[in-house]
């Protein structure tokens, strides 16, 4: 599968209503499972987006981590949902994937599954398309590692991806792929699905 047709699912899937306007999909072939987090797409979601002061995230004991308020607590409404999927000892590969509200949702997915599944964590992958800044605060190696294999999708004038501002604390996990010509569209416009989609067209990269 390549990161277009990827995208094209996340577009396209049937999502499951859960928790606090948190929708999402799960597909397993063969052993690779495909989990997919929607786009925001009613009221309560921009509530949620708009909730941004940080929030620490303190199931890993020691290492305490901070990130945005209202994106933590709608994947909090979901993640025991989730975890079953991802325990299933016949998958040997996850790929994780969610455009705009739903790449936040699964930037904290992709943690969980590194978290989880120590014995295939060189064979977990997640994609941020047009993903807002979600943490905050100091990046300590021993946090920011758990994302190496989430990249961040940004169509390069996208508004959505330049929020909360870094100048309040809030930053992305690299890598960021950057896609599209500065200018080319308005902020807004970068960040619309079939925007992303005509500027992935080139980019046939498998996954």
């Amino acid at each position: 599968m390549t990161i277009k047709q990827l995208f094209y699912n996340c577009m396209n899937i049937n999502y499951i209503h859960a928790g606090l306007s948190a929708d999402y999909a799960v597909r397993k072939q063969g052993n690779k499972l495909y989990i997919y987090f929607q786009h925001s797409s009613g009221k309560a979601d921009w509530k949620n987006n708009l909730d941004f002061p940080a929030k620490a995230y303190k199931r890993m004991g020691k290492a305490v981590w901070f990130a945005h308020r209202g994106f933590l607590k709608v994947w909090k409404s979901i993640d025991d949902l989730i975890l079953p999927y991802i325990l299933d000892t016949g998958v040997n590969k996850i790929v994780i994937c969610g455009y705009s509200h739903g790449a936040a949702l699964a930037l904290f997915c992709h943690e969980l599954a590194w978290y989880n599944r120590p014995d295939i964590r060189n064979n977990i992958h997640g994609f941020g398309f047009g993903c807002p800044r979600v943490l905050w605060g100091p990046r300590f190696k021993s946090i920011t590692k758990r994302w190496e294999s989430f990249t961040v999708i940004r169509n390069i004038d996208d508004l959505v991806t330049h929020v909360p501002p870094f100048l309040f604390g809030y930053y992305h996990i690299k890598p960021i792929l950057k896609i599209g010509k500065q200018g080319k569209y308005s902020r807004i416009d970068a960040h619309r699905d079939f925007n992303i989609m005509a500027e992935l067209e080139n980019l046939d990269v498998e996954i």
